[in-house]
């Protein structure tokens, strides 16, 4: 095996590892919102500010990668992990509390960063693929860590503690490794904004229905057990959904693999405001699950291999990300309890008719 097989070889671990570690920080925030908010006294309205500071560090670390290029090499956005995780376990207080979701934010978007266009362009045709396998290997994260807090009676300082010593762990196999020679005349930035816009739209779509679909769920009828079930339901089908697409992400265009991720979401979206919604929701969770992948694979491809596309590429799925689940969930407020999928269903189609409109542009202008 050669130098360079091995090196690609250890990033693709060092980033499943990551990415799975990732995903299990990020899904506890809100089981363990009830207890954070016994510990601190306030209500857990006022604890859930922890999302946003996390999602804010987020950004920030997105901004970082932006301005530090090559600079920024996988260990040290582990080791920003495992400092954000320490902290969040710490149990040293509130405003510790959040300084470790600031940092585990900072070292989750860094990581997006690094870990996508490294293992794409480290894979050739084969890179749709493994990024689309570290993404999955997220919602595996999110699906366990939930379980081991109820495993360890509610006890979410020690998992997150847990955690950060997973994440110390992987620092000696975090190497700069597998980095992709730039071509000469490659450090120009040419951004396409209307790729980014289609990925502030579809990341936008995403976060919201992870964030808004289990409290839109009880308004339609269902209790807040169901909620919860049909958010562990949507994540499992979201899983499964990244697998597949690890096996077909480099045989179909990214481009059109977004349109149809799109248009499911809309169409089951559409479905739950006539139909019984709990499983319709679920479905459109291996939906959501291709919307990322197939717009961080087109949005490389058309705007080059500059060090600054990956941190553009991430900021235009955060601005969505963070504006669109927002923006909606006060539109949604005051309608009735189907309210929230009809307002998705709208939103879905006028994306799923623009996406459709671009696929034939395109063909048209490659044709001539």
């Amino acid at each position: 095996m050669t130098e360079t097989e091995k090196g690609r070889r250890l990033l693709l671990w060092v980033g499943l590892l990551t990415f799975l570690l990732m995903g299990g920080l990020q899904a506890l925030y809100g089981p363990s919102l009830p207890m954070l908010a016994r510990e601190t006294g306030r209500g857990v309205a006022d604890v859930s500010v922890v999302f946003t500071v996390h999602w804010l560090g987020s950004a920030a670390g997105v901004a970082a990668s932006f301005a530090l290029g090559p600079r920024l090499t996988p260990r040290l956005v582990v080791l920003a992990l495992a400092c954000g995780a320490s902290l969040l376990g710490s149990g040293l207080g509130w405003p510790v509390t959040l300084a470790g979701a600031a940092l585990s934010g900072f070292g989750q978007g860094c990581a997006a960063v690094v870990f996508n266009p490294r293992l794409l362009t480290a894979y050739g045709p084969r890179g749709p693929a493994m990024l689309s396998l570290i993404n999955a290997i997220f919602g595996a994260g999110a699906i366990v860590a939930p379980m081991a807090l109820v495993w360890l009676g509610g006890d979410y300082g020690l998992v997150f503690l847990g955690l950060a010593v997973a994440f110390a762990l992987l620092l000696p196999g975090a190497r700069d490794g597998a980095r992709a020679p730039l071509p000469e005349g490659s450090a120009r930035f040419r951004p396409d904004w209307a790729i980014l816009a289609f990925g502030a739209c579809g990341i936008g779509l995403e976060a919201t229905l992870i964030g808004l679909g289990p409290s839109a769920l009880v308004r339609s009828g269902a209790s807040e057990t169901q909620g919860a079930e049909a958010m562990s339901a949507f994540f499992v089908a979201f899983l499964a959904a990244r697998m597949v697409q690890t096996v077909i992400a480099h045989r179909i265009a990214p481009f059109a693999l977004f349109g149809l991720s799109i248009t499911g979401v809309a169409l089951c979206m559409a479905l739950a405001t006539v139909l019984p919604p709990m499983a319709l929701f679920v479905v459109s969770g291996a939906f959501a699950a291709t919307i990322f992948p197939s717009y961080f694979v087109e949005a490389a491809r058309r705007m080059g291999p500059s060090p600054r596309v990956s941190p553009a590429i991430i900021a235009g799925g955060l601005v969505g990300g963070i504006s669109l689940p927002f923006l909606l969930a006060q539109i949604t407020e005051t309608m009735g309890p189907r309210g929230f999928f009809q307002v998705m269903a709208g939103l879905g189609g006028i994306m799923a008719l623009a996406a459709l409109g671009a696929l034939y542009t395109r063909r048209r202008s490659l044709q001539a």
